[in-house]
């Protein structure tokens, strides 16, 4: 594989990286469980930058095609790869659209897909989300492994929800964010708010309030979006008081 020439932009160096590490799964050379090579080691064994090889692995491991387990190592996930080639195709075309574009598509999608979760989840499910909850919590010091439980989070929400359609779409309007949203969760200052706000979401989901699940959700994705300045101007007054009313919430919590 030649050098990724680093004119081509950040998303399609990525996915010139996960196109070549699929390749290697779907041929055998990376077997499900392995423990991939250290970064370096690797980079220099498929000629790519440390940068590009860790870009493509974080997203691989958001779309749980590898599995980060902190102080250990990332490892090929069991079971066979969760994404193809008319994904990917997708992704590129939704590259080119505004990104308040795509968080208005998510805030409609996500919403609705956090209300049926609460209304069709299993226990599986919920085991899953509590997991990805307790990652978060584990990665606030580390924005990168932060991201991917944060976006695995949100992928078993839209799988609960039992509509596979739903789900798809989801997954492909969140994956073509993913290296934006990569840039972005390296200068967030505190996490903590936002592992807290999932955790009431998993909490809302898990006591089947579908009502509350749907308004949470769409809080959420509201200050995330006025957070990554990606929103409107018409919508940063209301994603302002959003914010204001959330941490007064917090902090009556707290008392």
């Amino acid at each position: 594989m030649q050098r990724i020439r680093q004119e081509l932009p950040e998303t399609h160096r990525t996915m010139h990286v996960v196109n070549h590490i699929r390749a290697l799964i779907e041929n055998g050379t990376l077997q499900p469980g392995d423990k991939i090579p250290p970064e370096r080691e690797f980079a220099n064994s498929l000629k790519i930058s440390r940068a590009s090889l860790r870009s493509g692995i974080g997203y691989l491991a958001a779309m749980g095609v590898m599995k980060v387990r902190h102080g250990i190592g990332t490892f090929v996930a069991d079971g066979p790869p969760e994404f193809g080639k008319a994904s990917l195709g997708i992704i590129g075309a939704l590259h080119g659209f505004q990104s308040w574009q795509m968080f208005e598509a998510r805030i409609i999608l996500e919403s609705n897909l956090a209300s049926l979760a609460a209304e069709r989840g299993r226990e599986e499910h919920y085991v899953l989300m509590a997991e990805e909850v307790a990652e978060m919590f584990g990665a606030l010091t580390n924005p990168t492994d932060y991201l991917i439980h944060d976006v695995l989070f949100h992928r078993i929400i839209a799988q609960a929800s039992g509509n596979p359609i739903l789900a798809a779409i989801m997954e492909t309007v969140t994956s073509s964010m993913y290296d934006k949203r990569r840039k972005t969760v390296e200068r967030a200052t505190d996490l903590r708010e936002s592992a807290e706000m999932h955790r009431e979401i998993y909490r809302a989901i898990r006591a089947r309030k579908p009502h509350d699940a749907r308004n949470l959700m769409e809080q959420h994705l509201r200050m995330a979006q006025a957070a990554q300045g990606m929103e409107r101007p018409s919508d940063r007054k209301s994603a302002y008081a959003a914010s204001k009313i959330r941490k007064s919430r917090l902090k009556s919590a707290a008392s």
